[in-house]
């Protein structure tokens, strides 16, 4: 297990390398053709985005301006505060020392700091010619240490794509014994889709809590997790879920934004409904028809410094992964977070390819 978990780590890490050695080519082609690249932010890893200039001032005072209205509408972010100005810009060897205006800083969390200081290495270390960058504000150095980033030090974009905790584990399980009731619910549930076979064992853990919520969720009932007289009641009645849209032979997903579900679809028959926490209303996740571009067991993001095990991006940063907290609302940062107890089977369940459709309501 800890052998497969290390493989999965370093897959993840040499994924993120090959993309940072893509993104620096990119890079020092963009600069001959009179184009920098500027780093902004897109679910949960950074992006780069076109804009005009040659040199790296040019290309900081681009990040200094934001994001197009088209650059929005995909969900493209920054964490940069409106307003923010260059001061001064100096490069000494392979060292860039970024000064910024004190708006920088003002009201800002630990992580809206950390994601805007990651912008501005990821920026700067675009230029071949730079490796370090030193970021100052109002001509001091920012003496603040976040996720075990000390900020008043040279930062190269290796240092920030290094994880520096673990991989997240699952909670011990706690199973209380066999309940004739949890077992025939458990029974219902795997006929709608919810559960699958070998989950009816009486005994009410993470997964059956999970697939309660999943059927709360697109039946529109209260989100309480639990076995409760209304879920049993509406269980009795209730019809399999059916795809939104039709889409012929073949897996695909359907997430239902309102509900807060996905549909994993087989041949235009819904295998399984999960339960999901979305994208919050300040970084949504997108609607729109995308396809899953890479699987990644161990994922790792850049800006956030966290781990999203079982990754399956599908857009940009914007992926289905596990997650320790999901909550029963859209609670990320435009990403499709999943419980420990279905997240894997989704990665199992998923192809390079597979189509993924984002829609706002069912």
């Amino acid at each position: 297990m800890v052998r497969d978990r290390v493989r999965g780590s370093a897959l993840a890490l040499a994924l993120v390398a090959v993309l940072a050695v893509a993104s620096q080519s990119e890079a020092r082609e963009a600069v001959t053709a009179s184009t920098v690249r500027v780093t902004f932010v897109q679910g949960e890893q950074l992006v780069s985005r076109p804009r005009t200039g040659t040199t790296p001032a040019d290309a900081l005072r681009r990040l200094m301006s934001g994001l197009t209205g088209a650059e929005v509408a995909r969900a493209f972010r920054t964490y940069i505060p409106t307003g923010t100005r260059v001061r001064r810009l100096a490069v000494a060897g392979n060292v860039a020392t970024a000064d910024l205006s004190p708006r920088f800083l003002t009201a800002r969390s630990d992580e809206q700091v950390l994601v805007a200081a990651t912008q501005v290495v990821g920026t700067l270390s675009a230029f071949p010619s730079i490796a370090r960058v030193r970021l100052l504000v109002g001509g001091r150095p920012v003496v603040r240490t976040i996720a075990g980033v000390h900020l008043d030090r040279p930062l190269t974009l290796r240092q920030l794509r290094t994880p520096n905790i673990p991989v997240p584990q699952p909670p011990p399980l706690r199973l209380p014994p066999p309940d004739p009731a949890t077992l025939n619910a458990q029974k219902r549930l795997i006929e709608l889709g919810y559960l699958v076979a070998g989950d009816a064992d009486g005994r009410f853990g993470p997964t059956t809590s999970e697939g309660i919520l999943a059927f709360q969720k697109f039946e529109r009932l209260a989100r309480t997790s639990v076995l409760d007289s209304a879920t049993t009641a509406a269980l009795a009645d209730a019809a399999r879920p059916t795809p939104l849209t039709r889409g012929g032979t073949g897996k695909r997903a359907e997430i239902i934004l309102d509900r807060q579900v996905a549909l994993l679809i087989k041949d235009d028959s819904v295998v399984r409904t999960i339960a999901v926490s979305t994208g919050k209303p300040s970084t949504p996740t997108p609607p729109g028809r995308y396809r899953v571009y890479a699987k990644i067991p161990r994922w790792w993001s850049t800006p956030f410094r966290e781990w999203l095990p079982w990754a399956l991006p599908f857009v940009g940063g914007i992926a289905f992964h596990e997650f320790g907290v999901v909550p029963t609302y859209p609670a990320s940062h435009g990403c499709v977070r999943q419980p420990f107890a279905v997240a894997r089977w989704t990665f199992d369940f998923a192809y390079v390819g597979m189509p993924v459709s984002v829609l706002a309501q069912a």
